[in-house]
């Protein structure tokens, strides 16, 4: 019978004190015992953390607020150019003259500032259309971002399920290796007593020499996935879930694919936008054959710059206006001429992207298709071998089927499992490859995250920036927002 201590009030603090340790110590021996389970990652999980840790993608949005920073720079043309300069110096000179006139001397000490101002008027829209051009082009580079995230959650969709793929892989490898050292041994008792010959033996060492070669070439090609794994996701993959392919963002045909891939598709959505900037280029060096208008100040100050002047100012505002004649001997023609034929070319890239993004999506849906019809063939194999395998062994006994026919069938078996788990991975990578061509890869839409990073953000911070170096900002802000109130992009 097991004893129950009981605290005895006469025994003191140092008593109480040390049953205290020892049921603390218990309990700790408890939970050390059993540990709590630990994490099971699930795919959302992989992909939010991909989306966390990413080099690539934290570079691409590095890039595209440096694309922001050039409609900050395109509208410094609207802005006045002001500069200030300011002298200090020390001036000698001597005369010597007639005796009837006699030396002079003088030393003065020459010093002032000066301040310019030049203020654009009329640019002959040069300004304005370039504008246009950084806001088209900040807004092409979103693609390339959107681009990026979706080629870096794919690759993370693949990961994954290279790493579930191996894991079965192996099992499957470790349960066939134990299913024939099962019949090796049985082999080997039946050669004992007479009952089969030596051929059968060796025949069972064979094929459980090619299992454990098999076994040793599907824990090295776990390793691998593994490793791309914590490249792409950022930690070592642990009790990965099963994942199951992503039926929602899935079009109902072929057809809605198509069109829904030509309007959303990220490089699709970049042609556009590029040709748009494309065409502002064209306008604004046009711009440079019209007169151009500013306001030009100025006010200067001056100490002591001469020996009858103790001091000297002047101020100055000029309008000017300038009209292009002949300007930079032609070159400005030869640049029109030129900024049309890439306009030229990036209206043909449009039609490019939306063949190329029709492929894409007709490639990706034919080979889910051709997975999916793979999967149900799978499936009925591995029910048929494993009907055979069972008869197989049944006839093996009563003599009717030899031992090679045994490990024939348990063989075919483990391909047909083998398969299964290749094509389970296929159809996974195949849903969000088409998912991805037709331009809806995102944590957003696959409900990975629920904070995102929305390049709206430093855009606004920027656009109308006048003054400051620092791209950091002084609140401590950082440019997520969440998802529930996230604007359109």
């Amino acid at each position: 019978m097991a004893k129950i201590a009981v605290f005895q009030p006469s025994r003191g603090r140092a008593a109480i004190a040390s049953q205290c340790a020892l049921a603390a110590f218990l309990a700790i021996a408890g939970i050390l015992a059993h540990p709590a389970p630990s994490f099971a990652e699930t795919l959302l999980d992989a992909l939010a953390a991909t989306y966390q840790y990413s080099p690539t993608l934290d570079a691409e949005r590095a890039r595209q607020r440096a694309r922001d920073e050039d409609i900050a720079r395109a509208k410094s043309g609207y802005r006045p150019d002001i500069n200030a300069s300011a002298n200090v110096g020390r001036e000698g000179s001597w005369t010597k003259g007639k005796p009837a006139f006699g030396n002079d001397h003088s030393v003065t000490s020459p010093r002032g500032y000066a301040i310019d101002a030049v203020q654009p008027l009329f640019t002959g829209f040069q300004v304005t259309n370039a504008v246009n051009a950084a806001e088209a082009t900040d807004r092409a580079g979103r693609e390339t971002l959107r681009s990026t995230e979706q080629q870096v959650l794919l690759d993370a969709v693949t990961a994954y399920g290279d790493v579930v793929r191996d894991q079965a892989i192996v099992k499957l490898n470790e349960n066939n290796l134990k299913f024939l050292d099962a019949e090796l041994k049985a082999t080997q008792d039946r050669f004992n007593v007479g009952e089969v010959t030596k051929t059968d033996v060796a025949q069972a060492q064979a094929r459980r020499a090619l299992a454990q070669s098999d076994l040793d070439l599907a824990r090295a090609n776990l390793k691998s996935s593994r490793a791309i794994f914590e490249q792409v996701v950022g930690h070592p993959p642990a009790r990965l879930v099963e994942p199951n392919p992503n039926i929602r963002l899935v079009p109902r045909s072929v057809d809605e694919a198509i069109a829904i891939g030509i309007k959303e598709n990220p490089q699709v959505v970049q042609a556009l936008y590029s040709e748009q900037a494309a065409r502002f280029t064209v306008d604004q060096i046009r711009g440079q054959l019209l007169p151009q208008a500013q306001l030009e100040g100025n006010w200067t100050e001056s100490y002591d710059p001469s020996d009858q002047i103790d001091r000297g100012s002047s101020a100055s505002v000029v309008g000017r206006v300038n009209v292009p004649i002949y300007p930079q001997g032609g070159e400005v023609y030869a640049e029109i001429r030129q900024a049309k034929h890439t306009h030229i070319s990036l209206l043909q890239q449009i039609e490019e992207a939306r063949s190329l993004t029709q492929s894409q999506v007709v490639q990706a849906w034919s080979q889910l298709q051709g997975y999916k019809a793979q999967s149900e063939s799978d499936r009925a194999s591995i029910t048929a071998n494993t009907t055979a395998l069972e008869g197989v062994k049944e006839e093996e006994r009563v003599g009717q089927r030899t031992l090679l026919d045994v490990l024939n069938a348990q063989q075919e078996l483990l391909q047909s499992q083998v398969n299964l788990e290749t094509t389970k991975r296929n159809i996974l990578v195949a849903s969000y490859t088409l998912i991805s061509a037709i331009g809806r890869l995102s944590v957003s839409e696959v409900g990975a995250a629920t904070q995102v990073y929305h390049p709206e953000v430093h855009y606004q911070d920027v656009r109308n920036k006048w003054f400051g170096i620092d791209i950091t900002h002084d609140d401590g802000r950082r440019e997520h927002i969440d998802l529930k109130n996230a604007p359109m992009k």
